[in-house]
């Protein structure tokens, strides 16, 4: 089995998610936007779209998330599992029907808001945990979606349909490596007027009770995909 995985830029990839996917027995394979053949993606066994600093509405600048859109929507009609993370969200929601538009900014560690749909799937695990948020958009679910997680700011910061499950914040990311972040986005943070040293304290503080949490929702997720579990 191939797990997937469409990045858009190199620090933003599975973190402390590729262990767990590799330990219920995929294959990990990065694919780079605008680089890669995508192709690949569309009949893995596990697909996901990780986050990025390009935005849906950027598609004429940015061609290739059109070419995303179109593979979301295409594994969500097969039935195939399907993340997408914060980019890949909006993605996921503009192709199904939804919309992304400019939002409140959310940079930074925080809790989200679980909706009472949310007590029975994995996103149980977050309750209470914190989450890094980092984007300026904010979407409206496709048709037929459950929005699962809302924040003041973001009323929906995840949601589920058919096959997929979105989050717009980053259950994925290992605080251990928040650098790169730091680094990668230090254009945004400056001009947000964010400190990287406030946000590199915070990482300390939250990573380890946020990786616990960020694991067990994607196991309990990938159970109830592969049979091993609910």
């Amino acid at each position: 089995m191939r797990c997937v995985a469409i990045r858009h830029v190199a620090f933003e990839d599975l973190g402390i998610w590729e262990a767990e996917v590799a330990a219920h027995g995929y294959e990990v394979i990065y694919l780079d936007a605008g680089v890669d053949d995508l192709a690949p993606f569309a009949t893995a066994a596990l697909g996901v779209v990780l986050g990025g600093p390009v935005g849906v509405g950027e598609v004429d600048d940015y061609p290739v998330l059109a070419e995303e859109s179109a593979l979301l929507a295409a594994r969500v009609a097969a039935g195939l599992p399907t993340l997408a993370v914060c980019l890949g969200a909006q993605l996921l929601a503009h192709a199904l029907g939804g919309s992304v538009a400019p939002g409140e900014p959310e940079v930074g560690w925080g809790t989200v808001d679980l909706a009472p749909a949310a007590s029975s799937t994995p996103l149980r695990h977050l309750d209470g945990a914190p989450v890094l948020h980092w984007h300026g958009d904010a979407i409206a679910p496709p048709p037929g979606a459950v929005v699962l997680a809302s924040t003041p700011a973001t009323p929906c910061q995840a949601f589920a349909i058919g096959s997929a499950l979105a989050l717009q914040f980053h259950p994925e990311v290992d605080a251990e490596r928040i650098e790169r972040w730091l680094i990668g986005h230090t254009g945004e943070l400056r001009a947000m007027g964010i400190s990287p040293r406030d946000l590199r304290a915070a990482s300390r503080e939250a990573g380890d009770d946020a990786a616990v949490a960020g694991i067990l929702m994607l196991r309990e997720w990938l159970r109830g995909r592969d049979g091993s579990g609910a």
